[in-house]
Formats: structure tokens, C-alpha cells, sequence
């Protein structure tokens, strides 16, 4: 459905962002919904031994409850707490909790957790 956005047809185009300040609707491909970075909200629990550094810690992140656990870097860049994933993922949005644990599956652990403020899609990250 594309009434009212001003674009013609083709191939299916997916809602990417809503930038209401500026009455804005961001269309793209699917890949486009693809997120590769997440920024958490600064009130992150964490319950791990070592502290979250600028330099990333592997661990494995669970974004949806229905899907497994991915591997992701962790790490903390102008005092924001940054999750780069391995693998990107769709269905990923502000709001939605961002749960990290152990990388070995013999030692399982939860170490913390946060709501995502921000998703990026690999056209729009800051380098690490």
C-alpha cells in the first residue's frame, strides 16, 4: 500500500523508519530491515564479573524470545552500551529488551540485559 507516499510501483518496499519531526516515512528493500547494531538504554543490568569496556566482549544476545540466542560484541563507546551482532537481525526495535549471556553453552549464564533505544543497519554504523 502506497497511497499517499508518493511512490510508484516495483519491487516491495518496507517501512524502515518513521521520522515524525520531519513527516517523514523511510521506505526500503528488505534488507534494509536488517539490524546490525543496537544501542541500549543506560540503565543496563549487569550482573557479569568483568565490567563493559570500549572494547567489545563476545557474548551471545537474545532480541526476540521466539528466536535463539546470536553471538554479538558488547562494548561501551561515549558512555552509551553498544551490541554489534554477528549475524543481523529482523524485528529488532527500540523499546524491546536486549538480554546477554555466557558465550559457553556448558556455563549458560545470564549476564544482563537492557531496552534497546536505537537499531542501526550496516549502512549506518559508526565504525568500532
Amino acid at each position: 500500500q502506497r497511497r499517499g507516499l508518493g511512490i510508484g510501483g516495483g519491487d516491495p518496499l518496507y517501512v524502515v523508519a518513521l521520522k515524525a519531526d520531519r513527516r517523514e516515512v523511510v521506505v526500503g528493500p528488505r534488507d534494509a530491515l536488517l539490524v546490525h547494531q543496537i544501542r541500549l538504554e543506560g540503565d543496563v543490568n549487569w550482573f557479569g564479573k568483568t565490567p563493559i569496556t570500549d572494547s567489545p566482549q563476545k557474548v551471545m544476545v537474545k532480541v526476540r524470545s521466539t528466536k535463539p540466542s546470536e553471538l554479538a560484541q558488547l562494548f561501551v563507546r561515549d558512555g552509551d552500551i553498544w551490541v554489534t551482532l554477528e549475524d543481523p537481525q529482523e524485528g529488532v526495535a527500540p523499546g524491546q529488551a536486549c538480554v546477554f549471556y555466557t558465550t559457553d553453552e556448558e556455563d549458560d549464564r545470564v549476564l544482563g540485559g537492557g531496552w534497546i533505544k536505537e537499531t542501526k543497519s550496516l549502512e549506518l554504523m559508526p565504525a568500532v
